[in-house]
C-alpha cells in the first residue's frame, strides 16, 4: 500500500485517487456535522471525540507503523498547537451562533485561504478559471450563511461574535490543512504521521472539556457522551485521514476545495434523512457550490 501510494504521487492516477479521497472526506464531514447538529455542548462533544480517537490510535502508533524520526516530532507538536486553537475557536463559534450560520462561514473561509497559502508554501499554481471556481464556491457558501442569518433570532452582539469566531475558525482550518499537508509529505510513511497525529491531537482538549463539564450546573451523563465520542472518532479518522492523504497525492488547494463540498452533502443529508426543507434559494446556492468545485478540479 505504501509503495503504491508513493508510486502514484503527482501522477494522473494520484490525482484521481486524491479526488476520490477528498470527496469521501467531504461526505464524512457532512455526516459528522449532522451528528453534532448543535444539539450537544460543543466543548463536551469535542472532548469526547478527541479522547476516543487518541486512545484508538495509540495501539496503531505504537505497534503498527514506524515511529516518527527527527523533525517529525516537532511537526507533530506544531500540528497539536494549531488544532487546539482551531477547536477552541470552533467551540466559541458554536457556543454563540447557530450551526447553520457558523458552519458555512467556516467552510467558505477555509478553501479560499488554503488555496492562497498552498501557492506560497508549495508553489501551487492555479488558472484564472480555477480561481473563479474557488470564488464561486466560497461566495456561494458565504451567501448561504447570510441567508441562514436571516432565519435566526439572536442579538447583534452575539451574532457578531459568532461570525468573528467562525471566520477565525476558517482561517485556522486553512492553517492546519496546509501545515498537515507539509507534515504528511515530510514523513516517509504517511500512516506514521496519521497514527501519531491522531494520538497527540487528542491529548489536550479532553482536559479542557473536563474543566468545562465540572463547571456546569447540570452535568450530562458521561456514558452517552462517550458513545457519541467513539462514533465521532471513526468519522474523524475517515474525514481528516482521507483529506490528509489527498494532500500528499495531489494539490493541497484542490483537496481543500473538494472537501468543502461537505456543505452540499450536508444539505442532501438534511433533505433526505432529517426531512429539512431546502427551498429554491438554498438549492441554487448548493448547486453553485458544487459547480465551483467542479471548475477548480477540471478548470
Amino acid at each position: 500500500m505504501i509503495a503504491w501510494l508513493a508510486s502514484i504521487e503527482g501522477t494522473e492516477t494520484g490525482r484521481h485517487v486524491a479526488m476520490g479521497l477528498a470527496l469521501f472526506a467531504a461526505i464524512s464531514h457532512a455526516i459528522f456535522g449532522a451528528l453534532q447538529k448543535g444539539r450537544h455542548d460543543p466543548w463536551l462533544t469535542r472532548g469526547a471525540i478527541d479522547i476516543s480517537y487518541s486512545l484508538i490510535a495509540l495501539p496503531a502508533a505504537l505497534f503498527l507503523v514506524p515511529w516518527p524520526e527527527g523533525r517529525v516530532w516537532l511537526i507533530l507538536a506544531g500540528a497539536m498547537v494549531i488544532h487546539v486553537g482551531y477547536k477552541l475557536s470552533q467551540a466559541m463559534a458554536y457556543e454563540r451562533g447557530a450551526f447553520t450560520v457558523v458552519y458555512p462561514i467556516v467552510r467558505g473561509t477555509g478553501p479560499l485561504v488554503t488555496v492562497a497559502a498552498a501557492g506560497i508554501v508549495f508553489g501551487e499554481v492555479y488558472s484564472l478559471a480555477q480561481w473563479g471556481g474557488v470564488l464561486m464556491l466560497s461566495g456561494a457558501i458565504f451567501t448561504l450563511a447570510a441567508f441562514n442569518v436571516q432565519q435566526t433570532r439572536i442579538g447583534r452582539r452575539q451574532l457578531v461574535e459568532a461570525v468573528g469566531f467562525a471566520f477565525l475558525t476558517g482561517i485556522l482550518v486553512a492553517a492546519y490543512t496546509t501545515y498537515d499537508a507539509y507534515g504528511i509529505r515530510a514523513t516517509p510513511n504517511p500512516f506514521t504521521f496519521l497514527a501519531w497525529f491522531f494520538f497527540v491531537d487528542g491529548l489536550i482538549f479532553p482536559w479542557i472539556a473536563l474543566a468545562h463539564w465540572r463547571a456546569m450546573e447540570v452535568r450530562p451523563a458521561i456514558a452517552p457522551l462517550m458513545r457519541r465520542g467513539v462514533v465521532g472518532a471513526f468519522i474523524a479518522f475517515a474525514s481528516f485521514g482521507s483529506v490528509m492523504l489527498a494532500t500528499r497525492l495531489d494539490k493541497v488547494g484542490q483537496a481543500a476545495v473538494l472537501r468543502e463540498t461537505s456543505v452540499v452533502f450536508a444539505a442532501l443529508i438534511g433533505w433526505l434523512f432529517l426531512k429539512e426543507r431546502v427551498g429554491p434559494v438554498r438549492a441554487a446556492l448548493v448547486a453553485l457550490i458544487a459547480l465551483g468545485a467542479v471548475i477548480v478540479e477540471f478548470g
